[in-house]
């Protein structure tokens, strides 16, 4: 039997409004539970049976061919640079505005990040802005599905094919979102998904790199980790590798969810409409934009951007009035080419406006399948007087 979900519809309207709202809350049910407990059970937790089975069935949801399971998203992408040959003095392609972690692996492979700006309203990779910055040390093109809205595929596949180079898709925020009818983490020669909170497939930690190429598969496993069974293989044996295979845990919990990721993206959804629905006593604030190729989005976050009459400051004043009320929010994002490790490489503010203006203006707001229509009711209108209190008076665009 299923461990009952939280209702969705108000149903808690007798609780105190100042309980705590948390930025994210993973859909956990007897299904996960009892899939931990049984391998528990078992005389192996660690990289085995189980992690191979999520493998298989994570490649199969995607319809690719080949999965690897490591141990977060940061070390997916690290393995598949080392993989490409990606290193010192060589420059790789990517977005100032996601999550540091993700551009980290750029600097550990030994590269140097070479940041392109973002469309305003998708907050993904303009193509043009790509092909701006290709020069003759561009060895790969990292493209990420910004807060779950897919990148525009075609044209950053076709700036790929002609320059040669290989384009690797950060689908680690979109699990689930699809552009032109096809499941993200289908289009780069190798996709990155990550299953940390806050992510709709919450593992707690963990990672799955796919691919259709057999011989980046192979490459990725070298330098993943070695199975006792290799441990006699000459050839394996003469790679060294960074021992960051997934746990037979991990992956228990993983598989779990995948089973059940329709129904925890459906529940998502549903809150995601009972937030637009309380959104239009908002004055200008808007539905959050999907693009016209765009099939469909599951967000990482409910995002919303504040208007040019907010200030960064007034945006983190506002964040704070929402804690004090017990509502768990967070700026999204600070840019990257701001942050220590890339201002030493000569990066400045003005150097990429739009990824700057959102940065200093976006505010995420809790979003996960625990939210009620009433906790909902709360954010917003907390939201909406703490507006008022930094005095700028509703949000718009």
């Amino acid at each position: 039997m299923e461990l009952a979900a939280r209702p969705l519809d108000g149903a808690d309207s007798g609780e105190a409004n100042t309980s705590f709202i948390p930025l994210s809350d993973p859909d956990i049910t007897f299904a996960e539970l009892s899939a931990v407990e049984t391998l528990l059970c078992s005389p192996q937790i660690s990289n085995g049976r189980i992690t191979e089975a999520f493998e298989h069935a994570f490649a199969a949801y995607l319809g690719r061919k080949y999965a690897v399971a490591v141990s977060s998203g940061t070390i997916g992408l690290l393995l598949a640079l080392k993989t490409l040959g990606i290193g010192s003095g060589q420059e790789v392609i990517a977005s100032p505005y996601s999550f540091r972690e993700t551009v980290h692996a750029i600097g550990l492979a030994g590269a140097r990040a070479v940041f392109a700006d973002i469309d305003y309203w998708s907050g993904t990779l303009i193509p043009a802005k790509v092909e701006e910055r290709i020069t003759v040390n561009t060895r790969a093109i990292v493209v990420g599905n910004a807060n779950g809205h897919p990148a525009p595929w075609s044209e950053l596949r076709a700036i790929a094919q002609r320059h040669q180079l290989p384009l690797l898709e950060d689908s680690t925020e979109a699990i689930g979102s699809s552009y032109k009818g096809e499941l993200v983490g289908r289009f780069g020669d190798l996709a990155v998904f990550d299953f940390a909170q806050p992510l709709a497939l919450s593992c707690g930690e963990g990672a799955m790199v796919v691919t259709d190429d057999i011989d980046i598969a192979v490459g990725l496993r070298r330098n993943c980790a070695h199975r006792l069974d290799e441990r006699a293989s000459v050839v394996v044996g003469a790679t060294a590798p960074y021992q960051c295979g997934m746990s037979d845990l991990t992956a228990a919990l993983g598989l779990a969810q995948l089973k059940r990721l329709d129904e925890i993206l459906e529940r998502r959804r549903l809150v995601e409409q009972l937030y637009n629905a309380h959104m239009q006593s908002f004055e200008g604030i808007k539905p959050p934009y999907v693009g016209p190729d765009v099939t469909e989005v599951n967000w990482l976050l409910y995002l919303v951007h504040l208007g040019t009459r907010f200030t960064r400051s007034g945006r983190d004043a506002i964040i704070d009035d929402l804690r004090a009320a017990q509502v768990e929010a967070a700026a999204y994002s600070h840019p990257l080419h701001l942050q220590r490790q890339y201002f030493e490489l000569g990066y400045r503010r003005g150097d990429f406006l739009v990824a700057e203006k959102i940065a200093d203006r976006a505010l995420a707001l809790p979003f996960h399948t625990h939210l009620t229509n009433n906790k909902i009711e709360f954010v917003v209108e907390t939201m909406k007087d703490a507006s008022i209190n930094v005095g700028a008076g509703a949000a718009i665009y």
